[in-house]
């Protein structure tokens, strides 16, 4: 990609004009001893507006300047003469006009080979050489003083020209990038990328602006810098193509403010992100799931949420200097990375961490722990075993950072983070980041903790509360199934009971407390204790309802459903009766399933409303289906649809009562009906 005269130049011939003359107009004249005229250029015929006809064989002082600088003029000839040496400077002359004008001179004595002497004379316009004597001396002090970067490529890509900030910025001295490419001068850079856009501005002649680029050079080989770099095709007066000059301006500081400016948006983009992700529910492994989530890949390759084993269990605990840590990892997450999963603690399980133990030094003082360069010696404090510092090692590892989980003045675990893929270390600003969605998730893991505290309390009294009945009651087959709410809400409560009465009878019963927690379990169980009481008197249903309804008026402002209902083999009927609640589905061989039409009734602690009694016919075979709402309810159908489903599901009166059962909950629970299900199905058998 070369011009002409560079690739003339390159084989050793002759070469075009490069202009520069021609600017200068320089007027050459030969005089003889005498101080004659013999040789008259075009460029004297134009400078003094003699003809060569009219300026030939006469004296030059004559002819060039004025009469009464003719002496002076004589004189500087013979002293050019005389000595041999030669006299420059600048003289006014006289144009053929009259006009006169200052002019540059240079004056030398000549020799030919004949031994005849001559005087030569080169004569340019005084303000032309000066005005390129002025800019010759700018541009030289702009190139050399100048803050940007300024170097001059031939049409070979080399460097021909290079200013003292350009050396600074690629840490070369100028004399070692004289005649080698950018190639050899800067290795680090995307060469071949830079080197195909000088060819292309040497080609088309568009000059390139501002163009980023980003790279490493030997003034600071270990850091990317970046630089606008500028290209402008360079040629002379007649057009021919010299090389490219290229510009250079260092905007490491604008890339690297520009770098962290997106980094602080991401961050906060990534805190204003845990805000909404994390703490949807209350539970604890899913919360911690969330953080987790959260961490990688924007903040790290790995993350694993620990927590002390004394916390998830609910009881406080503080550490000394010297005792391990009883930690339980909730979550653990990582990018493609198989070997540090098995490195991972088992999620099901406790893991024992040495007092030396990077993790441990971070529960016990509640402050991070921030390994900025991980070495060899430093795996063997951040992994649990030997077998998991050599996957850790496989793995990457380079960079550690944990940080506690503090709520509520209380250290419950750490964010424990580490590096493999992203080459930076863990920072100062990853800290911060670190340190904000520890201290958000930990208010959030704590409630969850709690909750589930509380939760397993109130569902460990509900069960309590709950009774064992045998498969075989009177002249009934009972099945019975209880669902707890799930995870993200309390327990509530919802009972069943199965009361063995005299002469065969039995009695079922299922209700829903409304509300939720240890309060609902506990009014449940003195419901369930009355209801047991009171069936033991033999009473009709709506009259049991009646006590029941009393009973709940005075339970601190407790509502609940229930239906009550005695079998009697002998009769091969039901009496129920119903206070507020869904109707019970009566199956029959031969026949669909239905809902049984009785009189609805008011919940129970409404008080004042009478109840009644109806009886249903129930021959061997017939399966009666009690169920609370939370079987069939649902957000996003109406309940005459789901009880309709429910109906579809009980076509087979045959069907085992505990595989129906199983059907019924895996089919009509829905997983955002976060309610409790009491299930109690009876068929009469063959007496």
């Amino acid at each position: 990609m070369s011009g002409a005269g560079s690739t003339s130049a390159e084989a050793g011939g002759p070469t075009g004009p490069s202009g520069l003359l021609d600017v200068l107009n320089v007027a050459s004249i030969v005089l003889d001893t005498s101080g004659r005229i013999v040789l008259w250029s075009p460029q004297a015929e134009e400078l003094f507006g003699y003809p060569a006809g009219e300026a030939l064989g006469r004296y030059a002082a004559h002819v060039m300047v004025h009469e009464r600088h003719v002496d002076m003029v004589v004189k500087l000839f013979s002293d050019v003469m005389a000595s041999g040496r030669s006299w420059e400077g600048a003289f006014p002359i006289r144009r053929k006009d009259g006009g006169t004008r200052l002019v540059e001179f240079r004056n030398m004595r000549l020799v030919d080979d004949q031994g005849d002497v001559y005087a030569l004379g080169l004569a340019a316009d005084r303000s032309t050489v000066r005005r390129l004597e002025r800019d010759v001396a700018l541009s030289t002090r702009m190139v050399t003083q100048s803050p940007i970067g300024l170097a001059v490529l031939d049409t070979r890509l080399r460097y021909v020209s290079v200013n003292p900030a350009l050396e600074r910025i690629n840490g070369v001295p100028a004399g070692e990038h004289l005649g080698r490419t950018v190639r050899e001068v800067l290795p680090l850079l995307d060469t071949d990328a830079l080197e195909s856009l000088v060819r292309e501005v040497l080609r088309s002649g568009v000059p390139l602006v501002d163009r980023p680029t980003i790279g490493r050079t030997p003034a600071d080989p270990h850091r990317d810098h970046a630089w606008s770099v500028s290209l402008y095709r360079l040629e002379d007066a007649r057009g021919t193509v010299l090389g490219v000059a290229t510009s250079v301006v260092d905007v490491t500081d604008q890339y690297r403010a520009g770098i962290e400016a997106e980094a602080a948006r991401r961050r906060l983009a990534l805190i204003a992100d845990a805000s909404t992700r994390i703490g949807t529910t209350l539970d604890l492994e899913r919360t911690a799931g969330e953080l987790a989530d959260v961490a990688v890949p924007e903040l790290a390759d790995i993350a694993t949420v620990d927590l002390l084993d004394a916390v998830v269990s609910g009881r406080r605990t503080s550490h000394g200097p010297s005792e391990p840590a009883l930690i339980r990892a909730l979550a653990f997450r990582a990018t493609d990375a198989p070997d540090t999963l098995s490195a991972a603690d088992p999620p099901d399980g406790t893991a024992r961490y040495a007092p030396d133990q990077l993790v441990t030094e971070c529960v016990r003082t509640g402050r991070p722990v921030m390994v900025t360069q991980v070495k060899d010696e430093d795996l063997a404090r951040i992994a649990r075993s030997p077998e998991a510092v050599a996957l850790l090692a496989r793995a990457g590892v380079h960079s550690y950072l944990a940080v506690p989980l503090i709520a509520r003045g209380e250290v419950l675990g750490a964010l424990d983070l580490k590096r493999t893929r992203n080459p930076l270390p863990f920072g100062r600003d990853d800290l911060l980041l670190a340190r904000e969605l520890a201290a958000r998730a930990a208010v959030q893991i704590d409630n969850a903790r709690w909750y589930q505290n509380a939760r397993s309390t109130a569902l460990t009294l509900q069960r309590s509360l709950l009774p064992s009945h045998p498969t075989l009651t009177g002249g009934l087959e009972v099945a019975s199934r209880y669902q707890p709410a799930g995870a993200t809400t309390e327990v509530g409560g919802d009972w069943f009971d199965v009361i063995p009465l005299e002469d065969g009878k039995t009695a079922l019963v299922v209700g829903d407390v409304m509300g939720s927690g240890i309060d609902a379990a506990a009014t449940m169980g003195r419901l369930r204790t009355a209801t047991t009481t009171l069936a033991s008197l033999d009473l009709d249903p709506e009259v049991l309802l009646e006590h029941l309804d009393r009973i709940t008026s005075g339970l601190d402002h407790f509502i609940a459903t229930c239906v009550y209902a005695v079998h009697d083999p002998r009769l091969g009927r039901f009496r129920i009766a119903n206070a507020g609640h869904l109707p019970p589905a009566r199956v029959r061989p031969g026949h669909p399933p239905e809902l049984l039409d009785l009189p609805t009734g008011a919940p129970l602690g409404v008080g004042g409303v009478a109840f009644s009694s109806t009886d249903v016919d129930f021959a061997p075979g017939d399966q009666l289906v009690l169920y609370t709402d939370g079987l069939v309810e649902t957000r996003k159908h109406s309940l005459d649809e789901r009880l309709d489903a429910m109906l579809a599901l009980l076509d087979d009166p045959a069907r085992p009562l505990e595989e129906l059962c199983d059907l019924l909950l895996r089919a009509l629970h829905h997983p955002d009906n976060h309610d409790d299900v009491a299930l109690l199905v009876a068929r009469a058998r063959t007496p």
